[in-house]
């Protein structure tokens, strides 16, 4: 052929480069032609063809002498004729890759010759060979895009026949069966991917060689100086040129042809080819030689370059695959042979071509972008992953047992022992245990019960709370998840209304969908009550219409709020809820454990605020009713939100007012725990590190509930929520089961008031097989009976995992599943090594601090301007105090009551944040709707994070283009697309000190050694946390980065109250003569001091944050970084505004103690600390000491042995230089110096050393909530 090929597969002249292409491709078909085919001694040089490009050029059918590939696509093999020899003259023996899934054909028969293969199976080794070849030498080449139009005619010209789509699928139908097991997945190495993509996926630096300029500036000089310049936003894959300019849009939105004459649809999708090779990574360029590096698992070069590949490394590509391809074929006609060689009536040739028949690719339907692939089903129980599993043609109405599934996974073809040792529990059905009542109940109660909820009998824990209430006592419940608690605080209320239509209650919920499940739940029983069916009972919360407002404030009995509303709209307007609040009987607190650390003080507070005003008004009879998951210590927790023991407890003879019910009289069905590992990439070897949890996920998931298991997944964060649901989407397209695509759903934060009401309203009838969720779902919504948990790696906490996991099995006498699947990170393999410890370790308490000072003040400010304090009368509620408080922070009038400060006027509450929300949203708007549609909302935090031009928008798990990223309006423009990339953001987070505010010395050896002028400083001060994204990545599904983009955003500032300690130049010395990474030390040793700060003031994970030190900077392989960091551990409050929350304060007064007891923690831990035997988790530690499951970096940079010299320099305490390690450790490359020694912050400059107490009269504070 004489006319090359463009990138959109049409021939347009010969290019520019061609004397370059004809080059290289000799060169490759010279290496290729001297070496023997596969199965075959002989050499063979007939040639039929020409590439692409090249005409005159021959190019060889056979394949190279087999050797191995390095994982950057280099050989470790040479031609026989140039083996080295040992010294006793016999040939060196080389090692196999032991990844080649050829070597296994060793074990079987002789591998046949290609002659020997039936004429069908030539021809298809020929497309075969003539496919790896062109599609290597495109490769090479960024502007050819490997598409079916842009290689057709080149293979064509090489095998002199027509090449057809059905040929491409019978290869890639051969090579999966034989190297993923028969599934069209194009995950697994050695297969190939041949599938309609939409054409923006392969935007990438289309524009040739001359554009790379613009792509190391990263944008245009418009995108670059003005970010909010309206207009297409820039498509940074091809270099700073937008998607649109590249394929040329008119004004109308079509897209002209090269002649500028043809209309073309903008979603145009293109035939995609691609063979899948393990271990082909990007490549980096040694900084010295210029020659690429050896890939590594993680990314460690910022100035990132595209493969480069050379002689040998195409050649060695080539042998490879027709290695590969020549294994398969013999293993496919070995196995419709028979092993034993007797001859069934298998056809070879039919029946792959009947596999191969779900490999042709079908574009996607027009609206849906959805693959119409046809599902596979021709009984091969070898190769149909729907048959062998035992998964049924349709989703059946009754499953299976939990056992049976499970046998059945653990049965599947492509189960490898993920259920670690140990991590199988089951635990036993219960029987109910039933109560009765001290009263009597109406009889359209009784009715109402039966009709609505199928209830005649109550358990015992039910009946307990409620006599408890009739009582006039207050109630706490804390029993598991799904033990009928709703009817506790339903069944009073209903009843107070029956004796009294005019009594008012109030429901308060953590979240929304909480609140609207109530309600739902409520009114259902309502509506079957004759005098109550038209009592109103309404929702007000943040999505309520203004309009409707003054209609439920007069009207509604029951109200639905959380503590948002009752802080900034309930209590501010207490006027004008005076009726309601006059007539509030029962005031019901539902997920009594959420409310722990920071937000149970502000909630404890608000309820107390509640009261106050309650009282203030004449009504002094509200009883509280509270439920809770299974804590340590529910009444103490219950007395400390509501403070009822110091309102009404005046004689210490009298019984408590506060009824605690914790036993547990609901059965419970039985119940199978999975601790499901992710397998490793290559089976049996660790070193190559596990393989995708996202996609063990979504085949699991999959696999539960096309076998009828209704399935929920818990995600931690909502981009792995979008993620999976894509990924489930892909594996139910993949498996034909189309049907199956609108019963899986996303449930998270910031979908629209409307899209979650639809979703729950899904949920709970029943609609929805799989829902993935992030923890909004973690609490007691009532979605229906579920089967089966998933969670997707260790949720931050086991009281976390242990409310998951009682989300199923609602049913009586209805068995279920909770799985754990484990991630790569530290925290989950700690605990899929230690299953014991997610089962036997006891629950934790919940801690909530009343003499947080600035919590304190804000709300008592708030209190003043509801109702002027009185500090005698208000003691009460905001403790002892009260009055030097108001004195010095409110407003006195001439009666001696206390108002609030005009500093908080007009709207107090809003200085009073009680939690991370945000006034600030961003509206994400399809503009492939007409109209345009907003998909959801975005808090401005993210923002950056998320939205940027060229990002890729998640929602539903489907992939949105933002075009056009607008902060001036608070809107993205996004346009929906079908991609196999997703975008990650490159961003670093700088936390410094701006200005300090108290100082102490530190020192182990007491006062004298805290006086020395050497002795290290603790500071506390003001804080300064920038955001900065500055690029992206496209990162394909099995995580390979395709492009490398720059943006310019400005970055994201915000400030909070912190401290920290400078490590001494002693200590650093030390680190760089051990060759320990700084980085690494400093990181260690703050998660160890975090870990420890529960134990001198009360806080939970979360509360207090430090600086996470990245892999992507710490490793990265440059001699020199431009990013400095000083040597200093810092840490700051993650709430509160500029002030902060307080904690840090209080912190920062038993700074020694929190280093000398991090260092005996690092020091004495199990995990060993110098020369364990496992070299890497001595390096990096465990959760015991170093590690924490809170760490954004996933705890990649971290020295043990470096915490502990950076904690002895701090305290002033030896270091035994001969007993560290000499780096660089396991695990810890060494990299560029990217720590400092810290400089003093200005501030305080002559302030002297705080007095501090001896260190041996210095303790922790009481852990009172009282």
């Amino acid at each position: 052929m004489a006319d090359a090929v463009t990138a959109d597969g049409r021939g347009g002249g010969r290019r520019r480069d061609g004397t370059r292409r004809r080059t290289i491709l000799a060169k490759v078909q010279s290496e290729t032609n001297t070496t023997d085919g596969p199965g075959s001694k002989r050499k063979r040089s007939d040639t039929t063809g020409a590439v692409s490009g090249d005409a005159g050029t021959p190019v060889a059918e056979d394949a190279p002498t087999p050797g191995s590939v390095d994982s950057d696509g280099g050989s470790t093999a040479k031609p026989a004729s140039k083996r080295k020899t040992s010294a006793k003259g016999k040939p060196a023996t080389q090692k196999e890759n032991s990844n080649d899934a050829e070597t296994q054909s060793d074990k079987g028969p002789t591998p046949r010759k290609v002659d020997a293969w039936p004429e069908w199976f030539r021809d298809l080794e020929k497309t075969h060979r003539a496919l790896n070849l062109v599609y290597t030498i495109c490769c090479t080449r960024k502007h050819l895009l490997t598409t079916f139009a842009t290689i057709k005619t080149a293979v064509e010209s090489n095998t002199g026949r027509p090449l057809l789509e059905s040929d491409v699928a019978a290869v890639a139908a051969l090579l999966s069966l034989h190297f993923n097991n028969g599934s069209s997945s194009a995950d697994a190495a050695g297969t190939i991917r041949f599938a309609y993509v939409d054409e923006l996926s392969l935007q990438v630096d289309i524009q040739g060689a001359e554009r790379d300029t613009t792509f190391k500036t990263g944008a245009t000089s418009r995108t670059r100086n003005n970010l909010k310049a309206p207009g297409p936003a820039a498509d940074a894959s091809v270099g700073g040129i937008t998607g649109r300019e590249a394929m040329k849009v008119r004004p109308d939105g079509g897209v002209y042809d090269e002649q500028g004459t043809q209309d073309q649809p903008l979603h145009k999708e293109v035939l995609y080819f691609e063979f899948i090779d393990e271990g082909l990574k990007r490549e980096v360029a040694n900084p010295k030689t210029g020659e690429p590096t050896k890939p590594t698992r993680m990314l460690r070069d910022e100035q990132l370059r595209m493969p480069m590949y050379g002689q040998k490394q195409m050649t060695a590509l080539i042998e490879k695959r027709n290695r590969r391809f020549a294994t398969a074929v013999n293993a496919f006609l070995d196995r419709c042979e028979g092993l034993e060689g007797e001859r069934d009536a298998t056809d070879p040739v039919e029946s792959l071509k009947s596999e191969a028949e779900a490999f042709v690719p079908v574009p996607s339907p027009e609206e849906g972008l959805v693959d119409a692939r046809p599902s596979r089903n021709n009984g091969d129980t070898d190769s149909d992953d729907n048959s062998n599993n035992g998964i049924p043609p349709t989703i059946p109405a009754e499953r299976k047992t939990i056992p049976e599934i499970v046998d059945e996974l653990k049965n599947s073809s492509w189960y490898s022992g993920q259920v670690v040792p140990d991590g199988h529990r089951v635990f036993e059905e219960q029987e109910p245990v039933y109560g009765d009542l001290d009263f009597l109940l109406s009889q359209d109660m009784v009715n109402a019960l039966y009709n609505a909820k199928g209830i005649t009998q109550f358990y015992v824990h039910q009946t307990e709370a409620i006599n408890a209430l009739h009582a006039g006592r207050h109630v706490v419940v804390s029993t598991s998840t799904s033990s009928g608690k709703s009817l506790i605080f339903q069944l009073p209320v209903v009843h107070a209304l029956e004796d009294d239509p005019f009594t008012r209650a109030m429901y308060i919920f953590p979240t929304k969908a909480l609140a609207q499940d109530q309600k739902r739940s409520l009114r259902d029983l309502l509506a079957y009550m004759p005098n109550l069916c038209d009592v109103l009972v309404e929702t007000y919360d943040g999505d309520t219409p203004w309009k409707e407002r003054d209609r439920i404030r007069e009207e509604a009995r029951v109200i639905f709020t959380n503590p948002d509303m009752l802080h900034a709209a309930i209590l501010p307007q207490e006027s004008r809820w005076r009726s309601f609040l006059q007539r509030l009987r029962y005031v019901v607190v539902d997920e009594l454990h959420y409310y722990n650390g920071l937000m149970g003080s502000h909630m404890a507070f608000i309820m107390r605020r509640l009261r106050r005003v309650c009282a203030t008004l004449g009504n002094r009879s509200v009883r509280f009713i509270s439920c809770s998951a299974t804590v340590a210590n529910p009444r103490e927790h219950f007395e400390t939100i509501f403070g009822v023991m110091d309102w009404e407890r005046d004689n210490p003879e009298q019984p408590s007012p506060v009824q605690l019910v914790d036993y547990d009289g609901s059965p419970s069905g039985r119940k199978e725990f999975l601790c499901w590992n992710t397998p490793f990439r290559v089976p049996g070897d660790p070193a190559s590190g596990r393989g995708s949890a996202l996609y063990e996920c979504a085949r699991l998931f999959c696999e539960l509930i096309l076998r009828g298991v209704r399935v929920i997944a818990f995600c931690r964060v909502r981009e792995q929520c979008e993620k999976l649901v894509g990924a489930v989407q892909q594996e139910l397209e993949r498996r034909g089961r189309h049907e199956c695509l609108s019963r899986v759903m996303g449930y998270r934060g910031g979908y629209t008031a409307h899209d979650r009401r639809r979703i729950e309203a899904d949920m709970f009838a029943g609609r929805l097989v799989g829902i993935v969720a992030t923890t909004a779902l973690e609490l007691g919504v009532d979605i229906g009976s579920l089967d089966c948990v998933m969670t997707w790696g260790f949720p931050y906490s086991i009281a976390n995992l242990r409310q998951q996991s009682g989300r199923a099995g609602r049913r009586r006498g209805r068995d279920s599943l909770s799985i754990l699947v484990g991630d790569s990170f530290a925290t989950d393999q700690y605990y899929m090594q230690n299953p014991d410890m997610l089962f036997d370790q006891p629950h934790g308490s919940l801690q909530v601090d009343l003499a947080n000072m600035l919590v304190r003040e804000g709300h008592v400010q708030c209190a003043a301007y509801e109702m002027p304090i009185r500090p005698a009368d208000d003691e009460q509620y905001f403790g002892p105090g009260l009055a030097a408080l108001c004195a010095e922070r409110l407003v006195r009038d001439e009666m001696d009551c206390f108002h609030c400060h005009d500093h908080f006027r007009p709207q107090p509450w809003k200085l009073v944040a009680i939690r991370d929300t945000e006034d600030d949203h961003f509206a994400i708007v399809d503009i492939g709707h007409n109209p345009p549609i907003v998909l959801e909302e975005l808090e401005a935090s993210r923002a950056t994070f998320t939205l940027y031009d060229g990002a890729i928008f998640l929602h539903q798990g489907t992939t949105y283009l933002v075009r056009e990223f607008s902060p001036d309006q608070s809107m993205a423009r996004v346009e929906r697309v079908r991609v196999d990339w997703t975008t990650q953001q490159r961003d670093f987070t700088d936390i410094d000190p701006i200005e300090t505010q108290a100082i102490r010395r530190i020192g182990e050896g007491g006062p004298a050694a805290r006086d020395s002028p050497d002795a290290a400083r603790a500071y506390l001060g003001k804080i300064r946390i920038s955001q900065t994204v500055f690029g992206y990545f496209k990162v394909d599904r099995r995580e390979r980065i395709l492009d490398a983009v720059q943006v310019d955003n400005p970055p994201v500032v915000r400030y909070s109250r912190g401290a920290w300690v400078d490590v001494p130049a002693s200590g650093l010395a030390v680190l760089e003569r051990r060759r320990l990474h700084m980085a690494a030390a400093i990181h260690a040793a703050e998660h160890a001091v975090l870990s420890l700060l529960p134990n001198f003031v009360i806080s939970v994970p979360g509360d207090v944050r430090t600086e996470c030190k990245s892999g992507l900077k710490e490793f990265q392989n440059r001699p020199v970084t431009q990013r400095k960091r000083p040597a200093r551990l810092t840490f700051y409050d993650a709430k509160g505004g500029a002030g902060g929350t307080g904690i840090t304060a209080k912190a920062f007064d038993f700074v020694d103690l929190l280093l000398q007891q991090a260092l005996t923690r690092i020091e004495s831990c199990a995990c060993g600390l110098y020369n364990a035997g496992d070299a890497l988790a001595a390096a990096r530690g465990c959760l015991e000491c170093i590690a924490s499951p809170n760490c954004h970096e996933a705890n990649m940079v971290m020295s043990k042995a470096g915490a502990v010299v950076v904690l002895r320099s701090l305290l002033g305490l030896p270091i035994d230089e001969d007993a560290l390690p000499m780096g660089p450790e396991e695990g810890i490359p060494a990299g560029p110096e990217t720590v400092v020694l810290a400089t003093p912050v200005p501030g305080v400059h002559a302030m002297p050393a705080v007095k501090m107490e001896p260190l041996e009269m210095q303790s922790p504070p009481k852990h009172s909530t009282q």
